[in-house]
C-alpha cells in the first residue's frame, strides 16, 4: 500500500494545510486517497476528510494500542490508491520519553516514508543541518523527503534547496509560500472545522492548486511506493446488529460535530438508526431511544441555541423522564443551566444541576484514564465489572455550581475531568462527561451505551405492561 505520513519539527508548521492540499490534489489526478491523522483529534479530519471526499480516521496508540491502530489502518486503507498520515507536533514528540507514542513509532510501525514539513521563516542553510539531526536520531525512521512551508518568494526557496541538496540526502519536493490566503483560520481550540467555514471548499480548491504548482506530486507519488507492506493481526472490530430497534437521536449541526466517524460507523453496525438532531433549528426531539450529544463549539453559538427555547424545553422534558442520554465536552456544557462567554450568558437545557463557565487558559486538555465507578455508572451491565478507560480531553470551560451530592461514574486517574478528579456526571439515565472516547476493542463504548438503551427501553415498556 502506498502512503506517505506528514510529519514536522515542531507543532504549527503547516502540516495540516500542506496535507489537505495533498489530500485533495491527488484526488484530483483520480486517485482515492484514504487519511489517516495521528492522536485524538476531530478539527484536523474533518478538513481531511473533505479534501479527500473519504472519512479521515484516527491512529492512536494510547486510546486503541498499537495493534488494533495497526489493524485499523490496515481495514481502512483497502479500497485506496494511498494513504496520507498527518501526524501531530513534532515527528519525535509523543507522550513517553521513549518515543513509543511518537509520530516516528506510528510511521515505523506503518512502515510508511516521512515526508517532514518544515516552517523555513528565518532559515536558510540551517535546514540542512535540522534535517541531519532528525535523520541520525533515529537511523530506522525513513525520511524520504522534505517540503518547506512558509518560504519567503524563489530565491529563498532556491537557496533551501541548495542547502538540502548539498549536504544531505534527502529529496527537495518544494516549497510553498508564506500566504495569507491559504492559512486556515483558528480559535481557541484550533482550527475552525470546516462545517462551520461557509467557504471550505474553496479553501480546499486554492490550497490544493498551490500545493499541485509548487510541490512535485509525481516524485513525491514515488516515494510513497517505499512503504513497506503491513498485515493485520486480527479482523476489524465488528458490532453484531442487536439493536436494530432503537432510534438514537444525535446533535449534528454548527454547534456540535465531533464524532469519530468510526464510532459512528459502529452504532450502523449495531443496528441502531441514528436520527440527526439540529439543536438551532429543531423546534422539538421526534420520537427517540436515545439520545447523544458529543463536543463542539456551543459557546460560539449559544445565542442561537439559548433562542431555541422549544427544543431545550422538549430535551429537558426527555432527560426527566428518562430518556438515556450521552453528552460529551460541548454537549454537557448544552445541557447544563447557563452558559457564560465574554461578558454573556445564556440560558441553556437546564437538565444537569449547573452553570458552564468559559475561560482564557485550559481547563483539562491532553490524554485521560478513567477508573469506572461500578455502582455509580449508568451502562453497567450484570456480570460485568467495573474497567479503567483511556481516552482524552480538551475544554476551556468549567461546570460551576454542583450540588454535593452529585454522583460520577468515573474516578479520574490521569487528567482533569469535572471537578476534584471526578467526571461522568450522572443524573437519571443522562451521564455527561468532559471526556471524549473512542470505540476500541477495549472500549466498545458504543454497543454498552446501546445495551443500556435497549435495557432501559425494555424497562419501561414493562412498567406500562404492569401498570395496565
Amino acid at each position: 500500500m502506498a502512503s506517505l505520513f506528514l510529519s514536522a519539527a515542531h507543532k504549527s508548521s503547516g502540516k495540516t494545510t500542506l496535507s489537505i492540499g495533498l489530500c485533495a490534489a491527488l484526488k484530483n489526478r483520480g486517485l482515492a486517497v484514504q487519511p489517516f491523522k495521528k492522536g485524538p483529534d476531530y478539527i484536523d479530519p474533518i478538513w481531511l476528510g473533505m479534501a479527500a471526499g473519504k472519512p479521515c480516521y484516527n491512529l492512536d496508540f494510547f486510546v486503541a494500542g498499537k495493534q488494533e491502530t495497526i489493524d485499523d489502518y490496515c481495514h481502512r486503507s483497502r479500497d485506496a490508491d494511498i494513504c496520507l498520515i498527518e501526524g501531530n507536533k513534532g515527528l519525535y514528540d509523543g507522550l513517553d520519553l521513549d518515543g513509543s507514542n511518537s509520530n516516528a513509532a506510528l510511521a515505523k510501525s506503518l512502515h510508511s516514508p516521512v515526508i517532514l514539513v518544515i516552517d523555513v521563516r528565518g532559515t536558510m542553510r540551517g535546514i540542512a543541518p535540522l534535517l541531519i539531526g532528525y535523520q541520525v536520531f533515529d537511523e530506522d525512521v525513513n525520511i524520504a523527503g522534505v517540503i518547506a512551508n512558509m518560504s519567503g518568494g524563489k530565491r529563498h526557496e532556491s537557496k533551501l534547496q541548495a542547502a538540502v541538496e548539498e549536504y544531505t540526502d534527502i529529496p527537495f519536493l518544494g516549497a510553498l509560500e508564506n500566504s495569507a490566503a491559504l492559512g486556515l483560520d483558528e480559535r481557541h481550540l484550533g482550527l475552525i472545522p470546516g462545517y462551520e467555514e461557509p467557504h471550505s471548499r474553496q479553501k480546499i480548491a486554492a490550497i490544493a492548486s498551490a500545493v499541485s504548482a509548487c510541490v512535485d506530486l509525481d516524485q513525491l507519488l514515488e516515494i510513497s511506493r517505499q512503504a513497506g507492506a503491513v498485515e493485520p493481526a486480527a479482523l476489524p472490530l465488528r458490532q453484531k446488529a442487536e439493536f436494530k430497534s432503537l432510534r438514537i437521536g444525535i446533535a449534528r449541526d454548527r454547534a456540535f460535530g465531533f464524532y469519530y466517524p468510526g464510532d459512528l460507523e459502529a452504532f450502523e453496525q449495531a443496528g441502531a438508526q441514528l436520527i440527526p438532531i439540529d439543536t438551532t433549528r429543531d423546534r422539538a426531539l421526534p420520537a427517540l431511544d436515545g439520545l447523544f450529544i458529543g463536543g463542539g463549539f456551543p459557546e460560539r453559538h449559544a445565542a442561537e441555541l439559548a433562542a431555541n427555547i422549544s427544543l431545550r424545553e422538549s430535551i429537558r422534558a426527555a432527560v426527566e423522564a428518562g430518556l438515556p442520554t450521552y453528552a460529551e465536552c460541548g454537549g454537557l456544557m448544552y445541557l447544563s443551566q447557563s452558559l457564560s462567554w465574554n461578558g454573556a450568558n445564556h440560558a441553556m437545557v437546564g437538565a444537569l444541576p449547573a452553570s458552564s463557565s468559559m475561560h482564557e487558559k485550559p481547563q483539562g486538555r491532553g490524554y485521560v484514564k478513567l477508573a469506572e465507578i461500578g455502582d455509580q455508572h449508568p451502562w453497567m451491565s450484570p456480570g460485568h465489572s467495573a474497567k479503567t478507560l483511556q481516552a482524552h480531553e480538551f475544554h476551556y470551560s468549567s461546570l460551576d455550581g454542583l450540588p454535593e451530592n452529585s454522583r460520577f461514574a468515573y474516578q479520574v486517574c490521569r487528567g482533569a475531568g469535572i471537578q476534584q478528579q471526578q467526571d461522568g456526571l450522572v443524573y437519571r439515565n443522562l451521564l455527561a462527561s468532559y471526556t471524549h472516547q473512542r470505540n476500541t476493542r477495549s472500549n466498545p463504548w458504543v454497543k454498552r451505551f446501546l445495551g443500556f438503551v435497549k435495557r432501559s427501553k425494555l424497562a419501561s415498556a414493562t412498567d406500562v405492561v404492569n401498570a395496565l
